[in-house]
Parts: C-alpha cells; structure tokens; sequence
C-alpha cells in the first residue's frame, strides 16, 4: 500500500480522524431514521441495492481493507459476510450477484446494525491507539477513502430508497418531515462567456482526491459560452410539450431506442399530466422555477440540441466551477430536492451531466492493490457527471470531482446547464 496516494492530512479537517469516522457513520444511520425493517430489505431495479446492503458493505470496507490487514487479532465479525457484501473488488474474493441482493432476507437488520457496532468498536480503538508513523499514515489514508465511500453511499442509500418507494402504489415519504423548499423564480436563462486557452484541471494535491481526479494536467478550451444556472422544471416541460420526445432528430441513435424500448416521455418520478413529482418527501406538486432532475444523458443531450445549444465538457465545467464558493444545496441543507433561485448551482442541487466520456486522464495511475478497482476498471461507456446535488454531503464534493453513470441512467439525480460554441 505504500504508493496510495495520500488522502489528507489531518489538520484539512478540524476534527480528528476517530471523531470524523464516529460523526460520518452516525449520519448514514440518521438517514435511516424513518425506515421501517420491511423498508431495508427491497431492491426494486438492478441498480439499486436495499438500504440494508449499503449499510453492511461500506462496514464491510473498513473490515476488508482496514481492520483485516492491520488490526493483529481482529476476528470478522461473520465470516459470511465477506462474500454477502463485497461489491466488485474481485481481487478481494467472489461475491454476491448484485441483482439478486434483494432476495436475501438474512442476516436481519438487526444483525447488520450489529455489525456495524463490531467493525465500529475495532476502528476507533485502532486510530486512537496509532502513533503519527508511516504504517499509521497507510491507516489513516485507507480509512479515509473509505469514509469518502461511505459518503457515497448516504447518497445512494437515499436515491435508492426513492425510487423503492416510488414503485409503492401508497408513494410514501422516505423522510415525512421533510418540506417543500419555497419557490422562486429564476432570472432568464442566459450565458456567460467561458475561460479559453491552456488550462489545469484534476486534483491539486491540497486534501482528499479519489485516484481518478489525478495527475493534474493542462487542456486546451476552445471559446464558449456556459449557462449561468440549471435548467428548470419549466423549461423542460417547454421541451415535452414542443414534441422533444417524438422529434428523433433530436436524439443520439441509442437515446431513441431508449425512448422507445422504455416508453419515455418525461423524466422519472413526473406524474402523467406533468403537475405532479414524486420526491424524497412524498408526492408534490411540480415546481417549475426548480432544476430539471432524474433525466437520462441522452434527454439531457436532447434537450441541449433543442434549445440551440450543447452539453459542456468536462473540463470547461471545472475551470468555470473552480472559481465558484464550494456552496449549494448538498444534504445538510435539509431539503433533499432540488431547490430554485439560488446563485449559480455549481454545487449541489443535481449532478451535471457533460458531454465528457469518463476516460482516465492523460498519466492516470489506479491505486495499487484491491482499491485500483475502485475508479479505473470502469472507464468505459460511461459519461462523466460533476458538482453533486441535493444528497451530497458538503465536505464530500469538490471541484475536481469525477462521478459517472451509464448514459441511460436516471434514478439519480442528473440534470444539466447548457453550453454553446463561441
């Protein structure tokens, strides 16, 4: 382990590392608070895992790549589980087939809360029993890729629980005390003239980076024009009700078979008469000054080439991000939907899709070991998304941030900002 790269320092974050690990597990917990057991257990779609699965794999992380190699005398917690909740580091072992994660009705809830509680005990011993040497460091990095993925995970556990509960004839709330965020307005969307010429984008080296942020490197942006904010709720309806969906002129070759193949016409969670939206807090009405969320890239690239213009690429939305307050509407706001009229929406609210494929970046390197698995074996037929959204936790984004989804995915929430050629 010893060329992983470093993650952090500790003095990045104004707590300790036990007291970072204590407060980032206890709010994947929090986020569960108004689960019911029947809720944990269900997977409603391939690529969505029950709440109860994300809650035991990111604790099987920390045993697999923290506790096992590095804590003399620590025993599993259930030797079982090491195949129940890998998820796709096959130089770790084989594991469970991801489809079928919602046929397994046992270990209980229970016995994953449990687990939990086991792995937690171990690693707050170790990283407050570990003096600031060389295998500490290795301790201390690996834990903290793996709270980073933990963090990803509280997003996916609520994307994932929403579009389960979605598929319920009773559309319950996941957080019934969640309130709609007040409406307002947006100013007419218009574009602002965008940095060109030789430029650095990737990690800087200052703080956490995954390995797929790296090495930095210089590109070249052409002149172009980026859109001040997100498309909203009422432009797109604009974009349904002028027949986008049965213009295929419109569309990429595989993005019209999407919309035909899956029956298209809006984005996922609008209700057929378009008034209404299904949300983390239950059924609501639509809001139209609020950013578009759950369309595929290729409704977004659609609508891109509708509205005269384009997606941008990856690398024109982090030069233009990087000038931009690390604010938004990220999951500690308390709305857990997208919200209007708020600056320029770099950072949360929706993940961006660009018209980047997610590629390595010239120099990449994967980490060495069972975490080069992590990032690099899937750079291939995906795109590149950026800036989180409203489930994103704030210390877990960034500028240089790198997510990527298929382009026909759409439970999470993916919307866009428009780009044109200069």
């Amino acid at each position: 382990m010893a060329s992983l790269q470093r993650a952090v320092e500790a003095a990045d974050y104004p707590e300790s590392l036990p007291a970072r690990y204590a407060r980032v597990r206890a709010a994947t917990a929090e986020l569960c608070r108004h689960l019911q057991t029947e809720d944990y257990v269900v997977q409603s779609m391939p690529d969505v895992s029950p709440t109860r699965w994300h809650l035991a794999h990111v604790t099987w992380f920390f045993e697999a790549f923290v506790l096992l190699p590095r804590l003399e005398g620590y025993r599993r917690f259930d030797e079982r589980f090491h195949y129940l909740f890998n998820s796709y580091y096959y130089t770790a072992g084989d594991m469970h087939a991801r489809p079928e994660r919602g046929l397994l009705t046992r270990p209980t809830v229970a016995e994953v809360y449990a687990y939990r509680e086991h792995v937690d005990e171990a690693m707050l011993t170790l990283l407050a029993s570990r003096a600031d040497d060389r295998a500490s460091r290795e301790i201390f990095d690996v834990t903290e890729i793996g709270l980073h993925h933990e963090q990803q995970h509280q997003e996916l556990i609520l994307t994932d629980i929403k579009h389960v509960f979605s598929c319920n004839p009773l559309k319950p709330a996941v957080n019934p005390e969640l309130e709609a965020p007040a409406s307002q307005a947006p100013a007419a969307y218009e574009f602002e003239r965008g940095v060109s010429g030789i430029r650095e984008i990737g990690a800087s080296g200052e703080g956490f980076s995954f390995d797929n942020e790296t090495p930095r490197h210089q590109v070249l942006l052409r002149e172009h024009h980026l859109g001040k904010r997100l498309v909203t709720n009422g432009e797109y309806l604009e974009f349904i009700r002028d027949g986008g969906y049965e213009t295929p002129e419109l569309w990429l070759s595989d993005g019209w078979a999407a919309v035909g193949e899956n029956g298209w016409d809006r984005p996922l969670y609008w209700s057929e008469d378009l008034e209404r939206e299904f949300t983390l807090g239950g059924v609501r009405e639509l809001d139209a000054h609020a950013p578009v969320a759950h369309v595929s890239y290729y409704e977004a690239d659609a609508f891109a080439r509708w509205a005269g213009a384009r997606l941008p690429t990856e690398a024109e939305w982090e030069t233009a991000a990087s000038a931009e307050p690390l604010v938004g509407n990220l999951v500690e706001n308390g709305t857990w939907h997208p919200q209007s009229g708020h600056g320029t929406q770099f950072f949360g609210d929706v993940w961006e899709w660009t018209s980047s494929s997610y590629a390595p970046y010239p120099g990449f390197r994967p980490l060495a070991g069972s975490l080069g698995e992590y990032n690099g074996k899937f750079m291939c037929n995906q795109m590149t998304v950026r800036g989180g959204s409203c489930v994103t936790a704030d210390d877990h984004i960034r500028a240089s941030y790198r997510s990527f989804f298929y382009p026909d995915a759409r439970w999470q929430f993916l919307g866009l900002r428009l780009a044109k050629d200069a």
